[in-house]
């Protein structure tokens, strides 16, 4: 500890090491020690002049009293209270006493006047956000945004045919073993399935029992980010901005695509189509093989887009009133999700596969309803797409920034300054013979077009009959889906289960 502690004051004050040269105002100590707490812990050094950096040793008297002083107000003026371990480092002269604090497990700390403190810097400051208090209560455990109540908001606010694909995805094997699979389940409404999970039981019900409604009635934050229709009514923040910009900064005034913020309202499942649609329009398909006619696949591995969407939607800081901010820039791609890393997680233990979810309760439920294991593999399985990645844990900005580098080939070279919406309108030109690659573009009718330009962002089977006021029947799913598939104006979401009852279909965009 000697050698680390004299390297230290010659390197001088750090967020984690703090010195003094002796006890003068135990007020001023308890500052420092809520503040190490609040933070990830350090050491308080006593025996160092804090402006100059040099020794001061402390007799063996004066070892004793500062080393009892630092007990009493680690008890008496740290509410709650905490536990320090103190040791001495002799040096010439005498000893420096060395008080260590662990990071706390019962945030936010304060002192006796009711001050919470955390480090900033080699300093330290006041905080009064709520959001930050908030924090750092989900940090241990003590709070759990996901759990909290949505003020007004109602089962009527909830979309059906998310709650109806969700418990479809969880009681798979109880809906199995009735028969309501396939077009069985398809046809079925919401109270039908949750009378065959449950007998008796209606939508509410069931969304009581799985504590998406609290006691008091009220819906949770968690129910309306999984199956809001509008999630965005109740909470603004809880979405995602979307820009691609012409060049490599994000002052740039110039942009070739941007989500509107209609078009991304909704709930996580909505918004992870929005973004994952944002990327296949404006990320480059590089040719796979040497054949002609041989499949791409864009320049950065669909599945490592999915995973990083996945993390910043579902880990997000659910107390930080912030959006998603998803940037997609000539020379990279960046994705920015509100909150640092929790638990104290380091960008280490993440690549290592540790899963320490922040949203407990969102991140056991979001699984029937997101591509993810829920086993901590994600993040690995994206970096083993030898891909050029950084990441960013930023404590003082509060966020968590995923940078993935776009080779040089891939870089945009013209400066297209047209701007393209998610809801450009499809070309209503004739298509006899137009050609895409090898597959034949046959005539759309108006409706079809309609349909086509609605798939600007995926939709489900029944959004999509619906639109044009037709029953959920076999016919009608040929005639205006199948068809459209076939044609390839049309694709699945999840083409390698075309029957899965999570499917969707999104617009083919011409390249």
């Amino acid at each position: 500890m000697m050698d680390d502690i004299l390297k230290q004051i010659k390197a001088g004050e750090v967020s984690g090491v703090q010195f003094k040269e002796r006890i003068l105002d135990k007020y001023d100590i308890a500052c420092e020690l809520v503040a190490f707490s609040n933070s990830h812990g350090g050491k308080l050094v006593v025996g160092i002049k804090d402006k100059t950096g040099e020794t001061n040793a402390l007799s063996y008297s004066e070892v004793q009293e500062t080393t009892n002083l630092l007990s009493d107000i680690a008890s008496e003026n740290v509410v709650p209270s905490i536990l320090i371990k103190i040791d001495t480092v002799e040096v010439e002269d005498g000893n420096l006493v060395v008080a260590t604090v662990k990071e706390g497990l019962n945030k936010p700390y304060h002192d006796n006047k009711g001050i919470v403190w955390v480090k900033n810097g080699a300093d330290k400051r006041k905080v009064f956000d709520n959001a930050e208090l908030a924090e750092m209560m989900t940090d241990c455990g003590s709070f759990a945004p996901d759990e909290a109540g949505v003020r007004d908001a109602t089962v009527n606010d909830l979309d059906a045919t998310t709650i109806k694909q969700f418990l479809g995805n969880r009681f798979e094997r109880v809906l199995d073993k009735k028969g309501l699979t396939g077009d069985a389940f398809n046809e079925a409404s919401l109270d039908m399935i949750c009378s065959a999970i449950a007998k008796g039981h209606d939508c509410e019900k069931i969304l009581r029992n799985l504590r998406f409604i609290r006691p008091d009635g009220t819906l949770t934050v968690a129910a309306m980010l999984l199956f809001g229709k509008y999630t965005q009514r109740w909470m603004p923040m809880m979405t995602a901005k979307c820009i691609c910009f012409a060049g490599n900064s994000v002052g740039s005034k110039v942009f070739r695509d941007k989500v509107n913020d209609a078009d991304m309202e909704g709930n996580l499942l909505h918004q992870y189509d929005t973004i994952m649609d944002f990327f296949t329009r404006n990320l480059h398909n590089v040719q796979v093989g040497d054949e002609f006619n041989s499949m791409g696949k864009l320049e950065i591995p669909y599945t490592s887009l999915v995973e990083f969407t996945v993390n910043s939607l579902v880990h997000r800081s659910l107390n930080m009133k912030a959006p998603v901010r998803i940037f997609i820039f000539d020379n990279r791609v960046e994705i920015h999700s509100p909150g640092a890393l929790p638990n104290g997680l380091t960008i280490d233990d993440i690549k290592a596969g540790t899963s320490m979810p922040r949203n407990t309760f969102l991140f056991n439920n979001a699984i029937y309803l997101l591509p993810y294991t829920g086993v901590g593999s994600g993040i690995t399985r994206a970096l083993d797409e030898d891909i050029n990645v950084t990441f960013m844990n930023n404590d003082k900005a509060q966020e968590f920034v995923i940078t993935v580098w776009r080779g040089e080939s891939n870089q945009v070279e013209d400066l297209d300054t047209g701007l393209r919406h998610s809801d450009t309108d499809l070309d209503t030109g004739l298509r006899h013979s137009d050609t895409d690659l090898d597959t034949k573009r046959v005539t759309l009718t108006n409706k079809e077009k309609d349909i086509v330009n609605f798939c600007s962002v995926p939709r489900t089977t029944k959004e999509i009959l619906d639109r044009i006021g037709v029953s959920m029947h076999s016919k009608n799913r040929e005639r205006y889906i199948t068809s459209l598939v076939a044609a390839g104006y049309l694709q699945m979401t999840n083409p390698d289960n075309p029957t899965a009852s999570n499917q969707k279909y999104k617009k083919v965009n011409k390249r």
